[in-house]
This record gives structure tokens, C-alpha cells and sequence, in this order.
């Protein structure tokens, strides 16, 4: 190979520390084979200085010299899925390299498939770029989350309320609620720059926050749930629930920490008999954090809708037909907003 991208997990672990086993087992692979001319690009989002501090000293073991005998760059992944408009080629790339001739050569390497490759100074400015977009939208998130708790409280729609903000043409961007994050980087990459910054003795309040609103959105769903079940007269323990979608967004077959696991899984323990519907994820065989959790997708049926005494939109793939569902339900938790056209006693926005 002339050129090695490496695309792995960089989980966290329990403690919220990266976890950057797989970065360094296939680092150590590469270093065994690597040759003069070769070019090693990292995409796994980390923390600045990761390129710096473990790639590059095992790759310059092999005697070898950084920007002449090989090179080596950071370059984010930016991925949209579902995302109709906007897909590898044409989302802008953002590279670093360790020096300048890197950096040309993970330039040259890109633009044979990307429309637009942007060069930084670094792989530092690289490595937190990739951070500060999805820290962004992790703190907007956060934002809205709590503004929809106490919109609940107050009896406002915060759905209506952003609709209308909307309307305002400058300073105002709209982001939208939900039943918790999801995905491989908006709920685990601000905690690999809050775990870095402890080195500068900095505390990093502002993603510390958002992360504690959005860790707790799936308790708040499931208080909405309990709060359903007590007006129709029934009680958690021992309800038959079903909840639609566990893919973490919406048109996506990616279950990576999606929230609908997680409220499955506190809804299973607190007594209650659960089912999934996803047209993007026929079986779930368990994840890292619910390794016993394996389930398969019910089908949907007007007799099968009837028998739960709970439904609960978690993903608002297109493909449900809204108004049959909620017609054929006899409560249904909505945290999308998916039936916004739908007036029904039945609808809890959560």
C-alpha cells in the first residue's frame, strides 16, 4: 500500500477516559510493514495531539523520518447519514499533517475523490476541529433538550417555538429535541477534549453540562412514558411497550448508542415488557453496553399496535405512516415530534 487510513473506534471508557486500545494495536501493525513513501492518514476522532504523541513515535521507530521517508496526517471523517444533499465527495476535508510535505501529500491523496480538501497547520488544529463542530451542535443539543423539559412544564410546544425562531434570518440556528444522543461522535467526542484539557488544569464546563442534560433525556422519556401509563390507569411494571426505531437517527440502520437502546434496556428493568420496530434494523444482537440485549424487529399490524398499552416514536424514519399508527394506538409517546400534524388525546410529547 502507498497510502494507510486508518478508520477505527475510539470509544470511552467507563469513567469517561478515551479508550485508544484500537489506535495503538493498529499502529503497532502498521510500524511492522511500514516503508519510505508511504502515507498513514488518521480519521478516528481523539484528542489534539494523538497523531503526535502515539502515531508517530512508533512509526518513527522504524528509523524512518517524518515529511521525508513517510508521512503522516490527521484528517476527520465528516459523515451525514441519511443526509440526501451531502455525502463523501462533496462535504469539504479538512487535513493536517506533522509537517509541511505531509500535508501536501494528504492533500494529493484526498483530492482524487473529494471536491474540496482544506489544509491546516497542524494535526493538532485537524485533530480539534473535528471536536469543535460536534461539540457545537453537542451544546446546541443540550440547549434545546432543557428548553423542551421546561416548555413541557409550562404547557408551550417548543416544537412551535423553534418553528417560529426559525423565521428570524440571522443570528438564530435552529437544533431540535430529542429522546437523547446517538451515534459514534456527538455523545463520546466532547469527552475526549474535557479529558485532555485536565493536562492544562481546565475545566471544560460548557461540554461537562450538555453532557449531563443529554445523558439524562432517556430518563426523561421514560418518566413520560410512566406519566402516559398513569392517565390510561395502568403502571409501568408489567405494560406491553413498544417503541419505533432504535436507530439512533432517522432513515439509518447506525444502533451505535442510540437512545432507544438505553430506554429499552431502564424500561426492561423497571418491569415492563418491551418490543422494537425498525424497517433499518431487522434483528439487534446487543452492543458493548447491552451485550444481553438481543432482540429481533416485530412487525407492524393494526392488531399487534393494539395489544400495547404504550407506543414510543424514538427514530422518525419516513417510512411509518404516522396517522394509522397513532389511529391504531392506544397511547402513543412521541419525542420527535412526528405526529406535529396529528391532534390526539392520545399524543404525548416527550
Amino acid at each position: 500500500m502507498d497510502c494507510v487510513i486508518i478508520c477505527v473506534p475510539t470509544p470511552l471508557k467507563k469513567n469517561k477516559e478515551p479508550d485508544l486500545s484500537y489506535v495503538k494495536i493498529t499502529s503497532d501493525e502498521i510500524a511492522k510493514y511500514l516503508r519510505k513513501g508511504q502515507l498513514i492518514s488518521l480519521e478516528s476522532t481523539t484528542y489534539p495531539g494523538t497523531t503526535r504523541e502515539i502515531l508517530l513515535p512508533r512509526f518513527e521507530s522504524k528509523k524512518l523520518k517524518v515529511g521525508k521517508d513517510f508521512f503522516l496526517v490527521f484528517s476527520p471523517e465528516r459523515e451525514d447519514p441519511g443526509n440526501p444533499k451531502y455525502h463523501t465527495k462533496n462535504i469539504p476535508k479538512v487535513v493536517g499533517g506533522m509537517t509541511h510535505q505531509c500535508t501536501k501529500a494528504g492533500k494529493a491523496l484526498y483530492e482524487q475523490t473529494i471536491d474540496r480538501v482544506i489544509t491546516v497547520s497542524s494535526p493538532e488544529v485537524a485533530e480539534f476541529t473535528k471536536l469543535l463542530e460536534n461539540i457545537f451542535r453537542g451544546v446546541n443539543i443540550a440547549l434545546v433538550n432543557e428548553m423542551k423539559m421546561l416548555a413541557d412544564k409550562m404547557g408551550i410546544d417548543i416544537w412551535e417555538v423553534i418553528e417560529a425562531s426559525s423565521t428570524k434570518p440571522f443570528g438564530f440556528m435552529p437544533f431540535y429535541p430529542g429522546p437523547g444522543l446517538g451515534g459514534h461522535c456527538i455523545p463520546i467526542d466532547p469527552f475526549y477534549l474535557s479529558w485532555k484539557a485536565k493536562e492544562y488544569d481546565f475545566n471544560t464546563r460548557f461540554i461537562e453540562l450538555a453532557g449531563e442534560v443529554n445523558i439524562g433525556m432517556p430518563h426523561y422519556v421514560v418518566s413520560r412514558i410512566i406519566d402516559g401509563l398513569n392517565r390510561n390507569g395502568k403502571c409501568l411494571r408489567n405494560s406491553n411497550i413498544l417503541i419505533l426505531g432504535v436507530a439512533y437517527k432517522k432513515d439509518s440502520d447506525d444502533a451505535r448508542e442510540s437512545p432507544g437502546i438505553e430506554i429499552i434496556d431502564m424500561l426492561k428493568e423497571k418491569g415492563a415488557t418491551v418490543d422494537y420496530n425498525d424497517p433499518h434494523i431487522p434483528s439487534f444482537p446487543g452492543m458493548r453496553h447491552y451485550p444481553n440485549l438481543s432482540m429481533k424487529s416485530v412487525e407492524l399490524s393494526k392488531k399487534r399496535l393494539n395489544k400495547y398499552d404504550c407506543v414510543v416514536i424514538i427514530t422518525n424514519h419516513s417510512q411509518y405512516d404516522y396517522p394509522w399508527i397513532v389511529k391504531n394506538s392506544r397511547l402513543l409517546v412521541d419525542t420527535r415530534n412526528a405526529t406535529a400534524k396529528i391532534k390526539n388525546r392520545k399524543i404525548i410529547k416527550a
